[in-house]
């Protein structure tokens, strides 16, 4: 490498930390200049085209470089020689070579190959560093003329096992109560970037329903983010750390001000039941309130106050402490949307809860609800349930716990936070969220009033979280935060969550299968009824559907109490394209669904739910399916906010 001019090539970019390869067009000469070196050719000028790499997933101990497309030929690291070999090419030899000719390799931790001395010395930073793991990339970027476009690129994925050893191991070391998707034909994800997930075999998935990934799968800015701050320092919260503060700062600004105290944890379960704690000890009573088909954590205290999860227990009695309250839906509720006031209706339940438990002598500390039911169907309260329910709440002594764990950070569009879509007059006392919070990083946070909190403190027991708001955590919320921002995904979820809100309408006036259409945002539901007028629930047929689009790489989920409701809760940077691809292929799966079925020669009735036929609902955010003792319905996606489950032929499966 000695007599190398430092500098060749500085225009070239390709960007391992941020997963993004970035290309320069290169101005100037038709041809390099050749000089000579040790009796062997050397071109010291930039050549007139680019250079673009792809680093991917290779071998089980090591990382592959592949070319995505260069001037140099394969004197160029072919085998990987590298830099070595460029020197004794020549200009004839300076080609271009197809997407995917191989051009080295190394294993983890080496230094970066096909880089010159004056890029490992730091001068350009995106080409200096270490492989790692996460070193992957499936986008082209054109700098100058602000060109976006995606390279389908199909690398070689790393993995340690084929999927049947896989398989096998996980029915052996992991608990079989832990449940996968499409269980006859599990999916084995290796990699995910934006709005698509990859198989061991390259083939990539839409996803439809990751709310976890709320910024994109992988995201760049999260990823350096994280791995920036874990290389400096993770600790505790018992020592002073600016990310700490910086963030509870960032978070209490999307909020009422009153909400202003924060609490961090790592996840939603932990979240929900430190609310509780609050609520107890802040109220002093003991007995919740929570609604029909809520969920809201896996662990005990909040098993109990979830009818999703506690329904399933069989011969179990409900704890004499949890009264549960009608789900407000107006589609398929008690009260629906023929009801004058089923806000008021809704809330005189709660109401009426309360007056029986105070005659029995019992005191309610707190009402909880997920601001858009979730797993209960995808139900948004009608406009002023709550308001009128934590009037009643507030009044017997007890507080309002917003649950935003599923459908928080900009899911809906119009608001930072699903609860304000019920007016700018309601504000809870407390408000927990988790999974969009961290983009896929274990974190969740508890926010409350200042009275709360001091009343928590109160009782002289120390409230300690040995992970909760670490500095790595913090360094990712605060990027989560800042792309939310920078690219506008509030915005894109407002306008993308309208357009394919729409394009489900328009398939409802089509098909009589589709029952409602509900959203707000990227949280959108349609359910699937084999009778309009009595509303029975197609459950069969919703479950046809998600394995159909499973079959063409599209990945949606079924949920609700009859398991009918078609959830939609993307990445964030979902697309007005990707929205159209999705509902084109229901449209197709449900067209031969009817056709089969013969419900095609009903008429459709007009719609229903208003002018368009959209009524002003949202969706709820997937994120546990529970099996029925069949492998079918997905525990796991309770957690990952996953996909349906199991194939369901005939008849609904008891959950």
């Amino acid at each position: 490498m000695a007599g190398r001019r430092p500098g060749f090539l500085p225009t070239a970019r390709a960007q391992w930390l941020t997963q993004e390869v970035v290309r320069v067009p290169l101005a100037g000469h038709a041809r390099p200049e050749k000089t000579w070196r040790d009796g062997r050719p050397f071109y010291e000028r930039d050549p007139p085209q680019r250079l673009l790499f792809v680093v991917d997933g290779g071998r089980k101990d090591g990382t592959s470089v592949e070319l995505l497309e260069t001037v140099f030929g394969r004197s160029f690291g072919c085998c990987g020689r590298g830099w070595g070999a460029r020197r004794a090419c020549s200009w004839n030899s300076f080609r271009r070579e197809r997407i995917g000719d191989a051009v080295g390799s190394q294993k983890v931790g080496s230094n970066l190959p096909l880089t010159r001395g004056p890029w490992r010395r730091g001068k350009a930073k995106s080409l200096t560093g270490l492989f790692t793991d996460a070193l992957l990339t499936t986008q082209v970027r054109t700098v100058g003329d602000g060109e976006l476009r995606e390279k389908q690129h199909r690398p070689r994925m790393a993995e340690t096992y084929d999927k049947v050893k896989t398989i096998e191991l996980r029915r052996k070391h992991v608990g079989p109560s832990c449940k996968v998707f499409f269980s006859q034909d599990p999916i084995k994800i290796v990699r995910a970037k934006g709005q698509y997930m990859y198989d061991e075999n390259g083939e990539r998935y839409l996803d439809c329903i990751n709310n976890v990934a709320h910024v994109g799968h992988s995201h760049p800015d999260v990823v350096s983010a994280g791995a920036k701050q874990m290389e400096l320092l993770n600790t505790n919260s018992r020592f002073l750390h600016d990310n700490l503060v910086e963030y509870a700062q960032r978070l209490q600004a999307t909020l009422p001000d009153t909400l202003s105290v924060c609490y961090f944890v790592n996840s939603g379960s932990e979240a929900n039941d430190l609310a509780l704690r609050l609520a107890w000890q802040y109220t002093g009573h003991k007995d919740i309130i929570t609604l029909d088909h809520a969920y809201h954590g896996h662990v005990s205290s909040l098993i109990s106050i979830s009818p999703y999860k506690f329904h399933q227990l069989g011969t179990c009695e409900q704890d004499q402490s949890v009264h549960v309250a009608p789900s407000p839906d107006v589609y398929r509720g008690k009260y629906r949307e023929d009801h004058s006031d089923p806000a008021t209706a809704y809330s005189d339940e709660v109401r009426d809860i309360l007056q029986k438990s105070h005659k029995k002598g019992r005191k309610i500390a707190a009402f909880i609800a997920e601001s858009l039911q979730s797993c209960g169907g995808q139900v948004i309260p009608p406009p002023g349930y709550f308001q009128k329910v934590a009037e009643h709440v507030r009044r017997a002594g007890g507080v309002f716990i917003a649950d935003e764990v599923q459908v928080g950070f900009g899911r809906v569009g119009s608001h930072f936070w699903a609860f304000q879509l019920q007016g700018e007059d309601f504000t809870p006392d407390i408000v927990t969220m988790g999974k969009p919070i961290g983009n896929g990083h274990p974190m969740s946070c508890v926010v409350t009033t200042r009275e709360i909190a001091e009343a928590f403190m109160s009782s002289g027991m120390e409230y300690f979280n040995t992970f909760g708001g670490n500095p790595v955590s913090c360094a990712i919320g605060l990027a989560v935060l800042d792309v939310i921002e920078r690219e506008d995904l509030r915005g894109n979820a407002l306008r993308v969550g309208n357009y394919l809100t729409q394009l489900l309408i328009e398939q409802k006036e089509k098909h009589p299968l589709i029952g409602d259409v509900r959203g707000a945002g990227l949280f959108v539901g349609a359910e699937l009824v084999r009778d309009r007028d009595k509303r029975t629930p197609a459950t069969a047929e919703a479950q046809e559907v998600i394995y159909k689009l499973k079959d063409q790489r599209i990945l949606l989920s079924a949920d609700g109490p009859h398991r009918n409701v078609l959830k939609f809760k993307p990445p964030m940077c979902f697309s007005e394209e990707d929205a159209r691809l999705v509902v084109d292929k229901i449209d197709e799966i449900l067209t031969a669904l009817e056709k089969a079925t013969g419900l095609h020669t009903q008429t459709v009735p007009a719609a229903e739910n208003g002018p368009a036929g959209k009524r002003a609902m949202t969706c709820e955010e997937n994120g546990h399916h529970h099996s029925s003792g069949k492998d079918h319905l997905n525990e796991l996606c309770r957690q990952e906010e996953a996909q349906c489950c199991d194939r369901v032929p005939t008849k609904r499966l008891r959950t």
